[in-house]
């Protein structure tokens, strides 16, 4: 399958590993298709922990150049790379729809938000402060300082595979690390277009490394080396317990951004229109396939029934459709096994007395796509309610109470992201504080931006991306007692 690129040297089908283009050691190779329509888009080097191997050596000489740089340098490249991602936004585009699917609109957003990160970023490393504490003892100076963390690693997802490779790099190069990233299988075009434009911005040889591979694999080598400081993982929970068990034995710090059920609670009192609005926006982003996709709607009887209507209304007539269709604003799902949990969990639900208002099957745009779907009369005990759907399904739940709301809310194991819609300022207090969420949007559905902290809690992982606080987790907190008494006096 060809792509139109106008900068042909983005599309890279081998693992950039101390700065050069090299196929994996043994020769793998891993294919990578379209979602939309099953077309080979390439044949991608497949690592493996040779490759991790010589990517750590690499990393570790980087690195130790690296962090003795000033946070002024290292602001200078960290902003060209932000340039020229953001003059290469059409291609990068491109290719987020080839191999991952959603919409063209998206993921020229996609790649606007990710850029925003290296920005942010770059200004941080020149705001990596620290502390002069008033002494107990005159004889005494105490300070704290900040220092990098180490070679760090990131294994990042397929539903943003711009945005949670610049969310973990950014930072770790603001800091004064090194990265070696290692993306999903199903995305790992868009990782490898991003370290040749961090290599066309200067970015040193072996400081940012992408080896594309078998997630098991690289993982488990990459949690065993003593070298790897830090990992940053963005997915599921049970792979992120997985990692953080095989991370044990050598303490790593770790930042994990786990699976969510986010709950969009609507009482009485909202504006109906706004809330349907940002609803839409909260659910079906990316055909559903983000982990702070509203899961569980739960609306106040008072305006349930009106609801329901209005917004089934709406979502029957979102378009469904290739990544390359302007009109499209729902793309496939990434793989058969999305599409199948998402049947599964709609035939539960009807199976347990659900109504469909609209949707609930494929749609003819082909194999992995599946229509927008809202469901009426949703009970907590059912799939949808209790699992993360990851699809276009929408479920209708009712409440009574702002009480029995608040514990519905937060009858799960996760905690990533909330959202409710109020027009009561004392509500609004009450609701965002009892929430057990890390993030919780009120009168929005869009929470994510660069500048504030992006995380959750519970199952749903440790550690914050973003923000000036994203900067701390790449950075070890030193201590230093000094004596000034001169003892020659």
């Amino acid at each position: 399958m060809a792509l139109n690129l106008a900068n042909t040297s983005l599309f890279r089908q081998d693992a950039f590993i101390d700065g050069t283009w090299r196929p994996a050691l043994d020769g793998a190779r891993r294919p990578v298709h379209n979602p939309a329509t099953g077309a080979l888009v390439a044949q991608v080097a497949e690592c493996g922990t040779p490759d991790v191997t010589h990517a750590i050596a690499a990393a570790i000489t980087a690195q130790a150049e690296w962090r003795n740089r000033t946070g002024a340098q290292r602001q200078v490249i960290l902003t060209r790379w932000h340039d020229l991602v953001m003059d290469s936004l059409d291609d990068l585009a491109t290719l987020i729809v080839t191999e991952q699917g959603k919409p063209r609109a998206e993921a020229a957003g996609e790649i606007r938000y990710a850029a925003s990160f290296l920005l942010w970023f770059a200004a941080e490393a020149m705001r990596a402060y620290g502390d002069i504490i008033p002494p107990t003892n005159p004889a005494t100076r105490l300070s704290v300082i900040r220092q990098p963390v180490g070679v760090c690693a990131a294994i990042t997802p397929w539903n943003f595979p711009a945005a949670m490779i610049t969310r973990k790099a950014g930072p770790a190069l603001a800091a004064g690390c090194a990265m070696i990233v290692k993306p999903s299988e199903e995305t790992p075009l868009t990782a490898l277009a991003l370290a040749e434009l961090a290599r066309q911005a200067g970015v040193p040889a072996g400081l940012l490394q992408v080896l594309p591979g078998d997630g098991v694999t690289l993982g488990k080598a990459l949690c065993a080396s003593p070298d790897i400081r830090k990992l940053s993982f963005t997915g599921s929970t049970q792979v992120g317990r997985i990692l953080m068990a095989q991370s044990a034995p050598t303490l790593k710090r770790l930042s994990l951004e786990l699976g969510g059920n986010a709950p969009l609670i609507v009482f009485d009192d909202a504006h109906i229109e706004q809330a349907i609005k940002s609803t839409i926006a909260a659910k079906f982003r990316n055909a559903g396939q983000t982990c702070v996709c509203a899961n569980r709607i739960l609306v106040q009887d008072g305006i349930y029934d009106e609801f329901a209507t209005r917004f089934a209304r709406v979502v029957a007539k979102l378009r469904v459709g290739p990544g390359s269709n302007p009109d499209a604003a729902i793309g496939p799902l990434i793989s058969t096994q999305a599409r199948d949990k998402v049947e599964e969990h709609v035939r539960d639900a009807v199976a347990h007395g659900a109504g469909i208002l609209c949707g609930g099957a494929r749609d003819a745009a082909g194999d992995l796509f599946y229509q927008p779907t809202v469901l009426q009369d949703v009970t907590p005990a059912m799939r949808v309610a209790r699992e993360e759907t990851f699809g276009p399904v929408a479920p209708l739940l009712r409440f009574h109470t702002e009480a029995e709301a608040i514990a519905m809310a937060n009858d799960t194991e996760y905690g990533l992201a909330a959202y409710f819609f109020t027009r009561d300022h004392a509500r609004a207090h009450r609701v965002a504080e009892a929430l057990e969420y890390g993030m919780v949007g009120h009168n929005t559905g869009l929470i994510s931006n660069e500048v504030a902290p992006f995380g959750g809690i519970k199952q749903s992982g440790m550690g914050r991306e973003g923000s000036r606080y994203g900067i701390d987790e790449y950075l070890n907190m030193k201590y230093i007692c000094t004596d000034i008494t001169d003892p020659g006096a």
